[in-house]
């Protein structure tokens, strides 16, 4: 059996690369595998190892992890040709850190569970890859109680937060959640930096004089200084939070749960994509409330 610290790491992009570095610098072994070559070898030059395919990293590692978009491209890089079933054994342990539905999500560990007796631990993830390189992660888990005991061995090192939530698909629900808290905390962050200026009060100073108070919360102590210098620098794209919102909104719809702030949130999400801001900071927000200027 490979050694309890091995890891593969399967999706190089922002949030994988960052995990697989932090893997790196607590010393594991990390094996990389992503379509793009490129990303690839800026891990490489960190430590980490090639695989041809998802199948070669996890015949490598005993501890699989995924950082991918979509369901699709998880299901694809599972079961697919060369997937990670293909070389899946009960001694391995999936660790999915996307944000995916949680319904598929349950249905995929299912499958995997059953046809090669690997376990699936859903581990979506809060904290962007600051908190990933920092290992101050928020991670909110679905699945077996045992399993998440064994996920900790890795968890630990990129973890401050790390919760079970119930079985499969739990803790991609409460990632949703966490969605809808941030999605409406960011608007509420834009809104209150053009309030500020129309008042002519400094909104950068905002979360210092609101800090302790009812108000007073993360989003805004982190983001709204960088909203108010319409900072764009990537932290995070508007694209990939209106994925998750739509994933949020049809969860709603199938528990007839009503959203109605949430639902003003996503159009204004999706407004700014249909305006070629999806791959760009949740900082181009205020692009929209300033009316699409320009001039800042």
């Amino acid at each position: 059996m490979a050694d309890a610290s091995t890891v593969a790491v399967i999706g190089a992009g922002f949030m994988g690369a960052a995990i697989a570095t932090r893997l790196i610098e607590t010393g594991h072994a990390v094996t990389v595998f992503d379509v793009d070559a490129q990303k690839v070898a800026a891990l490489l030059a960190k430590g980490a190892i090639a695989a041809s395919s998802a199948a070669d990293a996890t015949a490598k590692s005993n501890f699989v992890i995924l950082s991918l978009n979509h369901a699709d491209i998880v299901r694809a890089v599972v079961f697919g040709s060369d997937g990670v079933a293909a070389a899946a054994t009960a001694d391995k342990l999936l660790i999915d850190m996307s944000s995916i539905d949680p319904k598929e999500t349950a249905e995929m560990a299912a499958k995997l569970a059953e046809q090669t007796g690997m376990k699936w631990l859903d581990c979506p993830l809060s904290g962007g890859v600051p908190g990933a390189l920092a290992g101050r992660l928020t991670v909110m888990a679905g699945g077996d109680a045992a399993d998440f005991e064994r996920g900790r061995t890795v968890m630990q090192h990129l973890c401050a937060n790390y919760t079970l939530m119930g079985p499969s698909g739990a803790g991609q629900t409460t990632k949703l959640i966490n969605q809808l808290f941030c999605a409406v905390a960011f608007q509420a962050v834009a809104e209150a930096v053009k309030l500020a200026e129309a008042g002519g009060v400094d909104p950068a100073i905002i979360p210092q004089a609101l800090a302790g108070g009812r108000a007073d919360n993360r989003i805004m102590q982190e983001f709204m200084a960088k909203f108010a210098a319409r900072d764009y620098t990537p932290t995070g794209r508007i694209d990939n939070m209106l994925k998750d919102l739509d994933s949020l909104q049809a969860f709603a719809l199938k528990t007839k749960t009503p959203l109605p702030m949430t639902g003003q949130v996503v159009e204004i999400h999706r407004l700014l994509c249909a305006a070629g801001l999806g791959p760009r900071d949740s900082a181009e927000m205020m692009r929209l409330l300033d009316g699409f200027s320009d001039e800042r």
